[in-house]
């Protein structure tokens, strides 16, 4: 049973879950939510940190491949922490909650999207401070994605930005000097 202070926490969650949820049906949003979301999925996540060590030359390789790195190690407490904590995804859990056909299965805690794109643009906002003003908007339109389609709690995205950026700080300054 959950304490009084663990289930008011989980209200208001739930509250901003559904807050951003209501608008699922909107065409713009939707659009625009059901796009952006995939800048965290796997594929577009591997492909872009690959195309970025591939492209790039000098420090700004350094950097794609402290990206690349932070990308790699960000997973692997992710998928921990899914395996420790089985959280079910809201869309199965809060009545009421809009999500799209054929939705994830897997456990909700943490957001892997959010973990991947805060893990890649990390680096370059390191490297780069004045592309945090474009690339900070973009990481937390995919957290907030993720939210909207239903598929994560607050605190799954939240749980995600911290490890995609702790991760893509230590990557940044552990292997750039190596590199």
């Amino acid at each position: 049973m959950m304490s009084k202070s663990i289930s008011a926490l989980y209200e208001i969650e739930c509250y901003i879950l559904k807050g951003i949820n209501r608008h699922f049906e909107r065409k713009a949003l939707n659009a625009y939510f059901r796009s952006i979301t995939h800048l965290g999925g796997a594929a577009f996540a591997i492909l872009a940190a690959l195309l970025m060590i591939l492209l790039f030359k000098g420090s700004l390789r350094d950097v794609a491949i402290a990206s690349a790195l932070s990308l790699t190690i960000s997973h692997i407490p992710v998928q921990i922490c899914k395996k420790l904590y089985p959280r079910k995804r809201p869309y199965l859990m809060v009545h009421g909650t809009k999500y799209p056909i054929n939705p994830l299965k897997d456990h909700s805690f943490p957001s892997g999207h959010t973990t991947a794109i805060f893990s890649i643009v990390i680096p370059f906002i390191l490297y780069t401070p004045t592309l945090a003003f474009f690339l900070i908007p973009i990481a937390l339109s995919v957290g907030t994605s993720r939210i909207y389609l239903g598929l994560h709690y607050p605190s799954d995205v939240l749980a995600g930005m911290c490890l995609g950026t702790l991760t893509g700080i230590v990557s940044y300054y552990q292997f750039i000097p190596l590199l």
